[in-house]
């Protein structure tokens, strides 16, 4: 079987890795020189804490094995299963983490409650003050600027594989056949458009106007090296306000009497954390969902991430070194962990997983080489 996949982000290049994983004969094409957008800027955290029950958990668990097998056969993924600690302060969040705890699935997200003493042992760059911790033993990272690179030099050793960059897609010319913007036609049993955030021109075409997807700005930044080693991933109980998982009647009581601060309620933010291979911090984020977005970086949401983060190191945050923005398509319903359909014979398109990008791109891929037969 031959396939085309059109876009090199991390959802691109893992449908490509299961089709030449599965002995076809493969084309990526990207538009860019190298992939740019939401696949580089993200925590690369392989997320499952906060996952929806049932569909969105399990894509989340499979992905989280397929990473850890790949990590073991490319190490310049950077895998490490660091799991995750929310440090948790007042009643109000140790309530809401304690009904995440008290979650059937629970035991499969790996939630434990730890005290400030056991969250410590496992972190000790946690010095601030807080009275609990949720600890995740199944959340993971990869180094979300190079992992794509990766992947795709372990790809190159396939004689099955091309790597076509710097071409863009511009019409669907037959069944399984796309002509990009050098003229040439490349035809295949199948088309699969991983696109990412760029959802005009030709997917617009194809997908018609009211395509249920749209797109979500963000803001992160990353610091110079901490000094120290940060061992799991890390987030505050902001997280729990737009996570699925921890829905409940706690969380309900934890917004009504503990709102979020202003700042953070305006940007809709959270503190995730995680440390690179470096040494540095990835730190963020914010969600912007109303268009057009900005074309300029706001300072306050990145004075808050400081201070939240300082309260909990417990010492200065080093210099940040970088701050960006990013875009990623995202579900309109946030039941579906992806929008997977056939737009013309032959071509499928698929996106749409939101910040669950880096996290289920595995899984996702897997699910569509399974249901196309590959």
């Amino acid at each position: 079987m031959r396939v085309t996949v059109v876009g090199a982000g991390v959802v691109g290049t893992m449908h490509a890795w299961q089709a030449v994983e599965r002995g076809h004969e493969v084309v990526q094409i990207e538009r860019e020189a190298e992939a740019r957008g939401a696949s580089l800027r993200n925590f690369g955290q392989i997320w499952v804490s906060g996952r929806a029950g049932g569909e969105e958990l399990e894509t989340a668990l499979r992905a989280r094995e397929l990473w850890e097998g790949i990590g073991e056969r490319i190490p310049g993924l950077g895998f490490r299963a660091n799991g995750s600690l929310t440090p948790l302060r007042g009643a109000c969040e140790l309530a809401v983490a304690e009904a995440a705890v008290a979650r059937a699935d629970s035991a499969a997200r790996g939630h434990k409650l730890l005290t400030p003493g056991e969250a410590r042992a496992l972190n000790p760059a946690l010095r601030g003050a807080f009275d609990a911790a949720l600890y995740c033993e199944r959340d993971a990272a990869v180094e979300p600027r190079t992992a794509q690179l990766a992947l795709r030099a372990e790809l190159s050793k396939s004689p099955n594989y091309t790597f076509l960059p710097g071409r863009e897609v511009r019409e669907v010319v037959g069944p399984g056949a796309v002509r990009d913007d050098h003229g040439d036609v490349h035809t295949a049993d199948a088309v699969v458009l991983c696109t990412g955030a760029w959802l005009s021109g030709l997917v617009r075409e194809l997908a018609g106007p009211e395509l249920p997807v749209r797109r979500v700005r963000l803001q992160m930044m990353q610091t110079e090296p901490l000094g120290e080693p940060l061992t799991t991933s890390v987030a505050d109980a902001d997280s729990f306000r737009y996570y699925p998982a921890y829905a409940s009647p706690a969380l309900d009581e934890l917004n009504a009497r503990r709102p979020q601060a202003p700042t953070a309620a305006e940007h809709r933010m959270q503190l995730l954390m995680v440390q690179r291979a470096d040494g540095g911090l990835t730190i963020g984020d914010t969600h912007e969902y109303e268009h057009p977005f900005a074309f300029d970086t706001l300072e306050d949401p990145y004075d808050h991430l400081a201070e939240v983060v300082e309260s909990l190191l417990g010492r200065p945050l080093p210099r940040v070194r970088r701050r960006w923005a990013g875009v990623y398509a995202q579900c309109t319903d946030p039941g579906r962990v992806v929008h997977r359909r056939r737009v013309r014979d032959g071509v499928w398109l698929v996106t749409g997983p939101g910040g669950r990008g880096m996290t289920c791109s595995p899984a996702i891929a897997e699910t569509t080489a399974n249901e196309l037969g590959w």
